[in-house]
């Protein structure tokens, strides 16, 4: 989520992960629970990186820690929706980024919600700051946005 008003359509982000919802991600007023949003931004950023080769949560020596979140609520999505998470990083610093997401109900153009996290990765024993090494700058780099 930028500092933008304006919700980024589709096109606005760099790759995708589909998620489908569960029953259990509904909550009494029969949409999904607002902290479901978060786990599903913590897993597309996640799944992607384990895709890209580039996150290996068991013996990796440099782990992602989140340090800030945020989220922006525009329309209900409810199970049974399918969820096509998109991904973008809109700061690749030395040690940090800032990712984005944008939670797209079905087949809908622009999001239900946008959020964001930043990761400051960290060496896995110590868990001081580390700078990206470079399979992982690189990777992160094919996402980032120019804005």
């Amino acid at each position: 989520m930028s500092e933008r008003s304006a919700l980024s359509p589709r096109g606005g982000y760099k790759t995708f992960r589909t998620i489908t919802t569960r029953w259990m991600d509904n909550d009494v007023y029969g949409h999904m629970n607002n902290v479901v949003h978060y786990s599903l931004f913590d897993t597309a950023v996640n799944g992607w990186l384990v895709e890209q080769g580039v996150l290996d949560f068991h013996a990796g020596d440099q782990v992602g820690l989140v340090v800030e979140t945020g989220c922006r609520y525009f329309a209900e999505i409810a199970f049974p929706d399918v969820v096509h998470a998109g991904i973008r990083v809109a700061r690749l610093g030395s040690s940090s980024v800032r990712y984005e997401i944008g939670l797209f109900r079905n087949d809908e153009e622009t999001a239900a919600a946008e959020g964001f996290f930043v990761h400051v990765y960290v060496d896995r024993v110590s868990r001081r700051p580390k700078p990206l090494n470079e399979g992982l700058r690189d990777v992160l780099a094919t996402i980032a946005s120019a804005h």
